[in-house]
């Protein structure tokens, strides 16, 4: 029960951070219209519409968000030993969740999530007049990335074993046997 709380909690830290992120630089740019609660998750909405959006400020808006929540995933990543050595499971369980949703979630979603809804990656690629395909593929690069990461380090540090090929690295380190 206390790994479902944690977990709950960091979901609930993640997604209000990266919709916060949203508004913050949303009123600054004056695009902010308002805020939802969605049967799917939280939404910010803006003033201009989609197909009317062009300029960096796009790109910000878009990924200012992704940005901040996958640089604390690293954060979290870096600390977290402190996460493990704690005597209160919650805290324990917190720091697990919580760095492992902010190294996958964001890159996650710009990488696949675009195929499945839309989303952030084509704000950046529209503010940086770049193809969603760019987009796609260096958030595909940076979640690999991220998963090994996961696999290799966080799991294990954690106490967690699994045999699923996603949670299992897959690149052999220097030295090291394949498994």
């Amino acid at each position: 029960m206390r790994n479902l709380v944690a977990f709950l909690l960091a979901l609930t830290l993640f997604a209000l951070i990266h919709e916060g992120a949203h508004v913050a630089t949303a009123i600054v740019f004056d695009e902010y219209e308002s805020f939802h609660v969605r049967n799917y998750g939280l939404e910010v909405t803006f003033k201009t519409p989609v197909e009317m959006r062009s300029g960096f400020e796009w790109a910000l808006i878009s990924g200012i968000s992704n940005l901040l929540t996958t640089s604390l995933g690293y954060y979290f990543y870096a600390i977290r030993r402190r996460f493990e050595n704690s005597s209160r499971a919650i805290i324990v369980g917190l720091g697990y969740w919580l760095t492992i949703l902010f190294l996958i979630l964001d890159p996650l979603n710009l990488s696949i999530g675009l195929i499945i809804y839309g989303g952030d990656a084509t704000g950046i690629a529209v503010g940086l007049n770049v193809s969603r395909w760019l987009v796609q593929g260096i958030f595909l690069a940076i979640f690999l990335i991220n998963r090994e990461i996961v696999a290799r380090n966080v799991l294990p540090d954690f106490g967690v074993r699994a045999n699923h090929p996603m949670f299992r690295p897959w690149l052999p380190l220097r030295g090291q046997p394949f498994e």
